[in-house]
């Protein structure tokens, strides 16, 4: 697995990639919730300077966008849920920002546990999520020297 930027003809794979992803853990959407957030993913993803992790054919299997020291989006594909391409991606911005934060659905506990187990630790609660929608997020924080601890 390699670490590279997006590039534009990654668009259509990272809304493949972004579909498997939110079909194994977003169980918790409204169908006319995951349609509409469908169409919004459509007109922003393919265009979003993102991190990719790719496979030997450098294929996207996971993606990180990342605002300053936010992580905004972390997709892995499904079929690669558990193998360490997650942690792989939290660890390449940790080494540019000490301090890491990002907001997690709390319906979705396979990612709340997956942060949690990296180390990062909740800061808050938002009851609504970045669009209104009544989807609580939970927000989260970590260090570098936290992550280094917990993942080496």
């Amino acid at each position: 697995m390699n670490i590279r930027r997006s590039r534009p003809e990654d668009g259509r794979r990272l809304i493949e990639l972004w579909r498997a992803a939110v079909d194994a853990t977003h169980h918790f959407l409204a169908p006319q919730d995951r349609r509409a957030i469908d169409e919004e993913v459509q007109s922003f993803l393919p265009q979003m300077p993102l991190w990719l992790a790719v496979d030997e054919r450098d294929l996207a299997i996971a993606f990180l966008g990342l605002a300053d020291s936010a992580i905004e989006a972390l997709f892995v594909h499904s079929d690669y849920h558990g193998v360490g391409v997650g942690r792989s991606l939290v660890d390449h911005p940790l080494q540019l920002h000490p301090i890491l934060t990002t907001d997690v659905n709390e319906q979705n506990g396979l990612a709340l546990g997956f942060y949690e187990r990296l180390g990062f630790v909740r800061t808050g609660r938002s009851a609504v999520d970045d669009q209104g929608r009544r989807y609580p997020l939970i927000n989260l924080r970590i260090d570098a020297t936290t992550f280094m601890r917990r993942v080496r």
